[in-house]
């Protein structure tokens, strides 16, 4: 049987202020923060957030740290799901495996999130890190992730 290419269909939000929900969470969260991470992309079941090199956030060779990487890549596949969650609804990690494909040596990780599929409950995304030093981009961290939909939940506290 001859291999077809499957092209998959753009992602449709279910909340028609999916966009300022997640911008507004964003904003919310104290780690991006702390770290200066930045949402520099968003569209429905897409995320990215990058995070500029600076000295505390490495480990003992001067990379950025293990869970550094793993922070930004969480919120950029959260947020990805996120994004297609209906209205009055939160979202929460609940499971993460990350390979670290590289040392994450550079001045600059650019982390994307990818929505797989969107359940009623469940959300499984995945997450890529690239690292960027003297204008050459390395892929260095590939995650997949399982997002709860927590329902009923205003974002407002």
């Amino acid at each position: 049987m001859p291999h077809t290419h499957h092209v998959p269909k753009p992602l449709e939000a279910r909340d028609p202020a999916w966009e300022s929900k997640v911008r507004e969470s964003f904003t919310k969260q104290g780690a991006m923060g702390l770290l200066g991470a930045e949402l520099t992309a968003i569209r429905p079941g897409h995320c990215e957030i990058r995070l500029k090199f600076r000295p505390d956030l490495t480990q003992q060779n001067g990379f950025f740290h293990a869970g550094i990487t793993s922070t930004i890549v969480d919120s950029a596949a959260g947020y990805a799901g996120f994004s297609l969650m209906p209205p009055n609804t939160d979202v929460l990690s609940v499971e993460f495996k990350i390979n670290l494909l590289a040392p994450a040596d550079g001045e600059l990780l650019i982390a994307t999130g990818d929505v797989l599929k969107s359940g009623r409950n469940l959300v499984i995304a995945r997450g890529e890190v690239y690292v960027v030093k003297n204008g050459i981009t390395t892929h260095c961290a590939t995650m997949q992730q399982t997002l709860m939909t927590m329902h009923h939940k205003s974002e407002t506290k």
